[in-house]
């Protein structure tokens, strides 16, 4: 029989993982311009900027897999705080439809955490 609350842990990782993963897969394509300008402008290293490739590409693949899910979350939660910071500066300010301005990476800010509190499940390459 299906364990419900593994089967959560699943529709859980898949959906972080996928989601974040076409980020990543756009910032390989097109490249990291975007995240360069942001460092730049905010004094941090350029070099930092291929942190989004471990944070949008590697982590989501681990995340997926339930490899070292947590760990995985922890980089993808990082990630999503310096995203945050860097775009928006914590600011309050709204969409033109109402939402914050950075409510989507504060939601794969808040599913990263997730995996790292609930942890992969029984349908994951490492579960216990």
């Amino acid at each position: 029989m299906l364990h419900q609350p593994d089967i959560a842990k699943l529709l859980l990782r898949l959906s972080l993982g996928i989601l974040i993963l076409f980020h990543g897969i756009h910032k390989l394509i097109y490249g990291l311009n975007g995240v360069s300008a942001m460092l730049s402008a905010h004094g941090w290293p350029l070099f930092l900027s291929y942190g989004v490739y471990m944070g949008e590409l590697i982590a989501p693949i681990f995340i997926i897999l339930g490899l070292y899910a947590r760990v995985a979350s922890g980089i993808l939660a990082f990630n999503m705080l310096t995203a945050i910071y860097l775009a928006y500066g914590f600011s309050l300010s709204t969409s033109k439809y109402g939402g914050l301005s950075w409510e989507t990476p504060f939601l794969y800010l808040i599913m990263s955490i997730l995996v790292i509190l609930l942890g992969s499940g029984k349908y994951a390459v490492n579960s216990k």
